[in-house]
């Protein structure tokens, strides 16, 4: 359940695409400019007009009818949009269908029609889920463990035009880590909690071991694309110089027996800025008992 969530983490913030990275302990000798490009594309990626920061509302449906608007007498009370939308219908197997207000000037995936079936984001397969706009808002629906929401975004969020910026570690090739790959067979399971209490297990590939400061230190990634791995890691700056529930780390599969972990690019997840999103959480086995002074640091704007 984790996979489609996990993939929109990625495209949302521009991390999505693996480049091959040098295993040697030597960083390249461009190292900085190469994080900062990444720092400026996450940057662009979370401040788009439809990123995490344009986020909403976080509206879970019903069985039944569901009638949507920015009125106080709708089921779910839109934060933007016109005053009676329309109608969400979930029915008992999960099937979903909009009825637009004949006066709402919504368009459904860009079309000007009344009534449509709405695809979830856990359902779209390859594509993407039907795409409800409104003005300079819209919604789609996302599946959390069989219950389905509604994701609502408006390019005016408050989060996005009062957006004060992101904070980094300074740049440190010491935290761009040659980590030994110890691949399990068969794969382990993990379990990973998330910010609505609900615990996924993910299928992990294998272990990325490292030493630091005469210790040593494991992470267990999972594996939701074939050429990646996701790493969701805590350690003792978590809470404290760095968001509390987690931060992400993306790294290219490993080559001979290597992966490199590059904390430099260790992110926040959109529950850093928006409460509205539904996260993963670090699992005990990747809170480390090391401070990882690198990579983003806690928001200053933050909920």
């Amino acid at each position: 359940m984790l996979r489609t969530a996990v993939l929109v983490f990625f495209l949302s913030l521009g991390v999505a695409t693996v480049h091959a990275q040098n295993t040697s302990a030597t960083a390249p000798a461009d190292f900085p400019q190469q994080v900062q490009q990444w720092q400026h594309q996450r940057l662009a990626n979370l401040t788009a007009p439809g990123g995490w920061l344009s986020l909403i509302g976080l509206e879970w449906l019903q069985e039944g009818a569901n009638r949507v608007g920015s009125a106080a007498d709708n089921d779910i009370v839109l934060k933007a949009g016109p005053a009676h939308l329309g109608v969400v219908t979930l029915a008992r197997d999960g099937a979903l269908h909009i009825a637009l207000d004949k006066d709402s000037g919504a368009t459904v995936d860009g079309k000007p029609v009344r009534e449509a079936a709405l695809v979830d984001d856990m359902h779209a397969g390859d594509g993407a889920p039907t795409v409800v706009a409104f003005g300079s808002a819209n919604f789609f629906v996302i599946d959390r463990d069989g219950r389905k929401a509604l994701r609502v975004k408006d390019s005016n969020a408050e989060t996005r035009t009062h957006f004060v910026g992101l904070d980094y570690f300074p740049i440190d090739s010491s935290w761009r880590v040659v980590a030994d790959w110890v691949p399990f067979d068969p794969p382990h399971e993990l379990e990973i909690g998330s910010v609505l209490g609900t615990i996924n297990k993910e299928k992990v590939p294998g272990k990325a071991v490292f030493h630091r400061d005469g210790h040593t230190y494991e992470l267990m990634p999972i594996q939701e694309e074939p050429d990646s791995l996701f790493f969701v890691i805590a350690d003792r700056t978590s809470g404290r110089d760095t968001y509390g529930a987690a931060r992400f780390l993306y790294a290219a599969l490993p080559q001979d027996g290597k992966v490199v972990l590059d904390f430099n690019r260790a992110y926040n997840p959109p529950c850093a800025f928006t409460p509205y999103a539904t996260c993963p959480l670090a699992p005990p086995e990747n809170r480390l008992d090391l401070a990882v002074t690198a990579g983003e640091k806690k928001y200053r704007g933050g909920h």
